[in-house]
Order: structure tokens, then sequence, then C-alpha cells
């Protein structure tokens, strides 16, 4: 199935211009298995973008993709309007500071403080005084709506939703363009995790913010995305808003979001 009208639509806010994120014919396999075949995907400046999918569909292997931590096997993506296939190291790294990654189990280095967590970006990218980087770091800690206390705590001493808490604040310390999030809510109980969307949405505005959200949260799409990629079949099947969506006739698309969970997550945010 083609993509929506809706997906070459900038949604309302954001930038008139090229889009922030641009895949065309992107191809991912392992081995024999392939994941992606020609996917094709604009995103545009200062939105949050859900991506969904059934298992297995490549949610997080296009997040990767994206970022370069698995080249695609064909296909490009621009960032900004550069190819990042044909970034030389030093160009490459300089993109990097524009981005920040969240991965789903956080990825905080276990023999580090939380501090020293988030400053591991400030030394990889910047030169700066020690006590001006534990500055920047504290200050993103409680950014993430963390107290400035847990900088001096080990990942191990941290409840599930401050271990993502200080994975955002890691993310977010380089003050990216660009932040990408897998599966962020994931093992939070509700109230935690409709906290942590909150806390997106309103980084995402304050912060100008574009976020390339994978999730299956359907309480999380409904509160932080502008629009929503659908990735099935090894194509993506279909880009819109939630109420967009609902009207799609593909089979998986009307089961995920016409079935009880999903008109209860609209309704919960008004969109019914």
């Amino acid at each position: 199935m083609a993509p929506q009208t809706a997906s070459t639509q900038a949604p309302q806010g954001a930038a008139d211009t090229a889009p922030a994120i641009r895949v065309r014919g992107i191809v991912n396999r392992f081995g024999t298995h392939t994941v992606h075949d020609g996917v094709d995907l604009d995103i545009h400046a200062g939105e949050v973008i859900g991506v969904i999918g059934p298992s297995g569909c490549g949610k997080s292997v296009l997040l990767r993709a994206i970022v370069g931590l698995r080249p695609p096997q064909a296909g490009t993506i621009e960032i900004f309007g550069r190819d990042i296939g044909r970034l030389s190291d030093q160009q490459r790294r300089l993109e990097e500071r524009n981005w920040g990654v969240m991965f789903q189990d956080g990825a905080l280095f276990s023999n580090l403080t939380v501090l020293e967590n988030v400053m591991v970006p400030l030394r990889e990218h910047v030169d700066m005084p020690m006590g001006l980087m534990r500055e920047l770091a504290d200050m993103k800690i409680r950014m993430a709506g963390l107290e400035s206390s847990a900088g001096g705590k080990f990942p191990s001493d941290l409840s599930g939703g401050m271990r993502k808490r200080a994975a955002l604040a890691r993310a977010l310390v380089l003050d990216p363009r660009l932040l990408f999030l897998d599966e962020p809510t994931a093992g939070l109980d509700p109230i935690t995790a409709g906290r942590f969307d909150a806390l997106v949405r309103e980084l995402q505005q304050a912060m100008g913010l574009t976020v390339f959200l994978v999730t299956h949260d359907l309480d999380t799409l409904a509160a932080t995305c502008d629009r929503i990629a659908v990735l099935g079949g090894k194509k993506l099947l279909a880009v819109g808003t939630m109420d967009e969506l609902r009207q799609n006739p593909d089979e998986w698309i009307q089961e995920y979001f016409s079935g009880p969970r999903g008109r209860a997550a609209a309704a919960g945010y008004g969109q019914e």
C-alpha cells in the first residue's frame, strides 16, 4: 500500500523547508532475510514522528540505519540535506553532535555514575574544562526530571524510570536538533510512562527538537506524536495522524488503532 497523502505534508508548526530526515529506497538484510525492501520516509523538522509495526518489521533496525549504527545494503539517508553515507569520518563526527540517541535499555555504562554517563558525549565531542562539563551534565540531569543528587549514583542504584531519565539526559547533553528514542516507555508502569511521555513532549517543544520515536505504546503515540509511520511487509504501509490512520483500510492498522486499546488511547487524549 502506498503511503497516504499526509506523509508529504508538514504538520502544523513544522518548518516549510526540506525534511530533517529523508529516507529513500532503504534495504536492510540479515543474511538472506530482508527486513526492509525499498522504504521511503520523510521526517519534517520540528515534529514528533512515531514508528510502529508488527514485531520483526524492523522498527529499531530503521533507527539504527538512520544513525549509522547499521548501514543499509541499499538506499540513501539524508539528514538536514546531507547524505550521511557520503560523509567523511570528520564530517560525520560533526553531524553526530546534532543527534541524541536513547536506546530501549538506556545503554548506560554500569561502572560510571549518572553524571559521568551524561558527560560521555561531551568528552567525546567537545573541548571544554571538566568543571563546565559537570555543570552542563548536571543541568541536563535536572532537565530530565532527576535531582542533582542522582548524578552521584550508579545505574544499578536507580529505578527503571530513573534510568530512562538518565539516558534521556545523556541524549540531550549536546543540545541536539534530532532526538532518537527506541521504545522509551518499555518496561515502565503506566503512571511512570505517562510522566515520561509528558517530559518528552515538554522538552521537544522547549528545545525545538525533531523526534524519531520507535514504540508500540498506544498511549505514547496519542500523547506525543504529530504523525505515525507504519512499517510492515518490508515496506512503509502508511503515514499520518492517529485519526487518519484509523481510517486506513489495512487490516493490521485497523486492528491496531480501532481495537479496544486503540479506542481507549484516542479517547483519553481527545482524539475521537
